[in-house]
């Protein structure tokens, strides 16, 4: 596998989390609107959502840890400080939604997923924020693997920050989305 198809295709794939990110956003928002085609479409997806929106998850936090994974471990890329911080928020999203599909335990998803999803996605935001902004690093990084230098930057913007941020905002849609099968809201 060549490091520009992969780039390439991870930078793919967070574009694809952001269309469906902000899809969802404009669903659901539509529909607490009360705009009536909206409210049907979310009235869809919650239906879809509680068979599988645990499986969806589950799916963006395997791949965006084995993601990581393969940046490091067969690109030899360097997991800085910060990278280091998304990791162990989206590590054990991959065990604990797995586990959470299998037994059909949407609220054990949604009370252990969203705080450690919304806590990855505030590191990953402002881990692209220092890379846009490198004055912003404190200095706690390592001088050999700065936080503010990108290994990627694909269509001048897309950065392995970015695209952990475009997959923890995903799982915290869906997981908002998805209400247990027994549920009527």
């Amino acid at each position: 596998m060549r490091y520009d198809t992969y780039t390439l295709f991870t930078a793919l794939l967070a574009l694809v989390a952001n269309g469906a990110t902000l899809a969802l956003v404009v669903v659901f928002g539509g529909d607490r609107l009360g705009v009536g085609s909206l409210r049907r479409a979310a009235s869809w997806l919650r239906t879809a959502f509680a068979d599988i929106g645990l499986w969806v998850v589950a799916a963006v936090a395997i791949t965006s840890t084995i993601g990581s994974l393969l940046y490091s471990e067969y690109f030899d890329l360097i997991p800085c400080r910060w990278c280091w911080f998304q990791r162990i928020a989206m590590y054990p999203l991959a065990l604990i939604f797995v586990i959470a599909a299998i037994r059909k335990d949407t609220a054990g998803a949604r009370r252990y997923g969203l705080p450690l999803a919304a806590i990855g996605a505030v590191m990953a935001g402002y881990h692209y924020l220092i890379q846009q902004f490198p004055n912003l690093e404190s200095g706690a990084c390592d001088v050999s693997v700065p936080c503010s230098s990108p290994y990627v930057w694909r269509f001048e913007f897309v950065s392995i920050p970015y695209m952990a941020l475009a997959g923890f905002l995903l799982i915290l849609a869906v997981l908002l989305a998805t209400r247990s099968p027994s549920s009527d809201a």
